[in-house]
């Protein structure tokens, strides 16, 4: 089959075509054909440097499809089923490329009012807003919630389950995008790039910080007493909970899990008109390192998504 592959580490330059043997789905496993796979951050860190393994792997986490085959022990998916998921993280799943194995449990079926590219840019950021704003935050109704890189893949789904749980939202982006934001919902919107986002937001009771960096102390400044930075960036962000302890506030690293009854949620707010993943770009497999250049410029807004057929 076809899939995505690279040599060594580097730029988006290094990801090329490769032939490699089908995989066959193991105990609990299905054989997803691919339709499509979703691009993510996490991408491009495992491309550049190998991630928290440093070794390199074949990429790609999102993906929706069609179920293929099915190994010994599956009661919960059938052949034909279209299914989206993120198999396997944060172990390597590989779903660029026309064929990939997961565990049954690791996937949902497909939300009937989505397509392919939009189920695939929905999985692992929309888990990722999840598990930070209802998992790890509690969100209730009334709160309110500041999102970094709001127009950004997690950030654009963050703001709909935000406000989908009764959060007045607040956002960070570049005022060009403030109308499209608008659009899914925030009720306030902070120009990063004119005014000090801490300074001109009154206190919040919860922070998702896409970010990191001086991000991270920054945004304490930004929570009332009692609030919660959930840092999304980097594992090195874990010392924001020593910060946040001393001024009777919380922060913590959070990772994102599969989580079958997490991607059941996301499902039912698809149904009920109150989540839907915004497509950047979509592009063909064998574009990859187009789709790691546009990632990588930081300028995206919502998702890129890969096609497979």
């Amino acid at each position: 089959m076809r899939a995505i592959g690279q040599d060594g580490f580097g730029g988006p330059e290094v990801l090329q075509v490769v032939e490699v043997e089908r995989p066959e789905p193991g105990v609990a496993e299905v054989l997803v054909r691919v339709h499509a796979a979703g691009v993510n951050p996490t991408d491009a860190w495992h491309r550049a440097s190998g991630g928290l393994t440093g070794r390199v792997t074949r990429l790609g986490w999102d993906v929706s499809g069609v179920v293929e085959a099915i190994g010994i022990g599956v009661t919960t998916l059938a052949v034909g089923d279209e299914v989206f998921g993120m198999p396997r993280h944060p172990l390597a799943a590989g779903t660029y490329a026309e064929y990939v194995t997961s565990p049954a449990r690791h996937l949902v079926r497909k939300p009937a009012g989505l397509d392919h590219t939009e189920a695939a840019a929905l999985a692992l950021t929309g888990m990722t807003a999840w598990q930070a704003l209802v998992d790890t935050a509690d969100v209730r109704p009334g709160q309110r919630v500041l999102v970094h890189a709001a127009a950004g893949g997690v950030g654009h789904l963050a703001v709909q389950i935000a406000k989908a749980r009764g959060a007045y939202v607040i956002g960070t982006a570049r005022a060009a995008k403030h109308d499209f934001l608008r659009g899914l919902g925030a009720d306030e919107l902070i120009d990063y790039t004119a005014v000090d986002f801490e300074t001109a937001v009154d206190p919040v009771d919860v922070v998702v910080d896409t970010i990191g960096g001086e991000y991270g102390p920054r945004s304490l400044a930004a929570l009332r007493a009692g609030g919660i930075l959930v840092s999304l960036a980097s594992p090195a962000e874990a010392y924001l909970a020593d910060l946040a302890r001393p001024q009777g506030k919380r922060a913590a690293f959070m990772a994102v899990e599969a989580d079958q009854a997490g991607l059941r949620e996301l499902v039912a707010l698809v149904g009920a008109g109150q989540l839907r993943p915004v497509l950047d770009s979509v592009l063909p497999l064998e574009l990859a390192a187009k789709a790691h250049e546009l990632l990588d410029s930081g300028r995206t807004r919502g998702k890129i998504v890969l096609t497979v057929v």
